[in-house]
């Protein structure tokens, strides 16, 4: 099993996340190989080798990233607290989709967002994971007006997921300065598990 390779090159987001669910799913490999051709395909899938029990160690390469990943001996299921029961039955997803909120004014809308980030505390441990696509993901940028807020929420372990599809093509991926990288079936699937999904 150790020879199995999986060619992702030119495979756009989310296929290489997905063609590594497959093969895990499927064969179950204590260890493979992983060829991807840009950084966010890398990070992606190191993130979901990491969250399957697999240690993954990327080096670059000529044309793009070859990522190891390796089973673990550790037991992947672990025993959750009362606590984090809880959160998971009342887990709330935040789905942005604009760097504003509402339509007709862009400086009004962008106040409001602001308003809104810095209200999100008030949800309390029910607040899981925030989503960013499309325009939204510009507030995850080293000069967005709300990335004081961002690392507040993310510093008090909330999940902040950034399209990375979206970055690139805004041309900010090496722009994102809080967050992790993500992919879409990622976001479809924090859609899929969360209690309750708010878009503002």
């Amino acid at each position: 099993m150790s020879n199995i390779e999986l060619n992702c090159l030119s495979l756009s987001c989310p296929q290489p996340v997905i063609q590594c669910k497959k093969l895990i799913e499927q064969e179950a490999p204590s260890v493979f190989t992983v060829l991807v051709d840009n950084d966010a395909a890398k990070d992606n899938v190191v993130r979901f080798l990491s969250s399957k029990g697999y240690s993954a160690k990327s080096e670059q390469v000529e044309g793009g990233w070859r990522i190891l990943a390796t089973a673990s001996d550790a037991d992947a299921c672990e025993i959750l607290t009362d606590d984090e029961l809880v959160s998971v039955d009342s887990s709330i997803c935040v789905f942005i989709s604009s760097a504003t909120i509402g339509r007709g004014d862009d400086e009004l809308g962008a106040k409001l967002m602001k308003n809104f980030l810095a209200t999100l505390p008030e949800l309390g441990k029910s607040l899981w994971r925030i989503v960013m696509v499309n325009g939204a993901v510009t507030l995850a940028t080293e000069d967005s007006h709300v990335l004081e807020e961002l690392k507040a929420l993310e510093a008090a372990g909330v999940d902040i997921l950034v399209c990375g599809t979206c970055l690139d093509h805004f041309s900010m991926l090496d722009k994102k300065a809080v967050g992790e990288t993500t992919n879409m079936l990622d976001i479809v699937t924090s859609m899929q598990v969360a209690a309750k999904v708010i878009r503002p």
